[in-house]
């Protein structure tokens, strides 16, 4: 009975919707948007591996496919970038003053009080041509022509990156704020150097923080709509695009619910899959 609040609540905003999604991507498409009630129809699961020919008959079609997969690269892309920036700043983060942690925390917070459309926008201005960061590198001799960076994949990677790398940062940094000095200390009296100490002691202490942290990065790198349609420019499509596009002006919203479930299906798979890998001994 204490639970019944907590259970109706997620029932009310959690597994409704995903039923009521469900229920769309079973459904014919409406020409005219929406769907058609009763009409119970496949062809928005088979319509991501399939499309009719001119003749009427089934043909594969890896563009979906291929653009999953796109998301799935850069979304990785992304979690091993920030991993790799997030690491030593965490640690760096964590072995100052107590004050000082509280400044660098709230630093590293400090970009959610703007609006994460605002900052791509902001990224679109540094990294276009004639950009402040063309013309810095232009100043400094180290760049003829252009970077031709904007509207790429390299672009959008660099905006995933910067959005989502204070997921990868705080959780690192909170486990290792909590690890016992003496065995780091330790470690160096039995001689180990500091690499060896970092594989050896610090790394596995702080691994839950980085699990957290490369599950709280890739997944929403993997539906993120934001940056792929500002920094890409289109061009460069991953599966929030291409769900937004199907329940937008495609007006095909059984197809777009079916991508919605396929991606889930997909993270949850990967969830399970890491829970089971990661399972403690009993």
């Amino acid at each position: 009975m204490l639970l019944a609040p907590s259970t109706v609540i997620v029932g009310a905003v959690l597994i409704a919707p995903l039923g009521m999604l469900l229920a769309i991507s079973l459904l014919q498409r409406n020409p005219n948007g929406g769907v058609i009630w009763g009409s119970f129809s496949l062809d928005a699961y088979t319509g991501f591996l399939f499309e009719r020919g001119f003749s009427g008959e089934r043909e594969l079609n890896w563009d979906y496919v291929s653009i999953f997969a796109r998301s799935v690269g850069l979304a990785g892309i992304a979690t091993i970038t920030s991993f790799v920036i997030a690491l030593p700043t965490a640690l760096w983060m964590a072995f100052q003053p107590p004050q000082r942690r509280l400044l660098l925390v709230f630093l590293v917070t400090l970009p959610f009080w703007t609006n994460l459309l605002v900052r791509n926008y902001a990224w679109i201005l540094l990294l276009r041509a004639d950009g402040l960061i063309e013309q810095l590198l232009h100043a400094l001799g180290l760049l003829d022509g252009r970077m031709g960076i904007i509207y790429t994949p390299t672009a959008t990677a660099i905006g995933l990156t910067y959005s989502f790398l204070p997921f990868m940062l705080l959780p690192i940094y909170l486990s290792l704020e909590k690890l016992d000095r003496r065995l780091i200390e330790a470690a160096f009296d039995l001689g180990a150097s500091r690499w060896r100490t970092l594989a050896r002691i610090i790394l596995p202490l702080c691994m839950p923080g980085i699990l957290g942290g490369v599950i709280l990065v890739f997944i929403p790198g993997l539906g993120a709509f934001i940056s792929p349609e500002l920094l890409g420019g289109g061009k460069t499509m991953m599966v929030g695009n291409l769900i937004q596009a199907q329940f937008g002006y495609g007006r095909n919203w059984p197809f777009g619910a079916a991508l919605a479930f396929v991606l889930l299906v997909l993270v949850l798979a990967a969830t399970y899959l890491h829970r089971i890998r990661f399972r403690p001994a009993s």
